[in-house]
């Protein structure tokens, strides 16, 4: 009798362990998974829109293109696993000079997830940004657009 007592004091123990502590073990490593993998689409979306951003005001500053204004729709998602997603910008300059480069900032965050992404691209002396903020789940602002004029190319998201 008593050694089937001590198994019982070693044993219940690790019973208890193995029913409370797996379950939340097991829980945390998937919400952890899942926001890995959100994070890695989203950043993957701000690369894509980035990228766009970047041929969009590279096309239009080249010396042959006329003044006009074009608007770009990525083909992104409207969502990652049901969440929409919302994207920033804001134009820095490198340097002081009147030639110098530009970078742009692009922030994007999974609504009701604490997920934010941010990627840079890098633009020429006579980019300019208008405040705007994109939206994957709008079909106006879900799109970038670029007016070329004689100060330079005004960059926006929506139309």
């Amino acid at each position: 009798m008593p050694h089937q007592t001590i198994e019982y004091v070693i044993l219940l123990p690790m019973l208890l362990l193995q029913v409370f502590l797996f379950p939340m073990v097991a829980s945390w490593l998937a919400a952890t998974w899942v926001d890995s993998r959100q994070s890695l689409a989203l950043q993957d979306v701000a690369s894509h829109l980035g990228g766009a951003i970047q041929q969009l005001y590279f096309s239009l500053n080249h010396e042959t293109i006329s003044t006009g204004t074009t608007t770009y729709s990525p083909k992104l998602p409207a969502s990652i696993e049901d969440n929409w997603y919302t994207g920033t910008a804001n134009l820095k300059n490198v340097t002081s000079g009147p030639d110098s480069a530009k970078i742009l900032e692009l922030t994007i965050t999974l609504a009701h997830t604490k997920i934010e992404v941010t990627t840079s691209v890098t633009l020429g002396s006579n980019a300019l940004w208008q405040p705007s903020i994109f939206q994957s789940n709008s079909t106006t602002y879900a799109s970038v657009s670029a007016i070329k004029n004689s100060t330079g190319i005004i960059l926006t998201f929506g139309e």
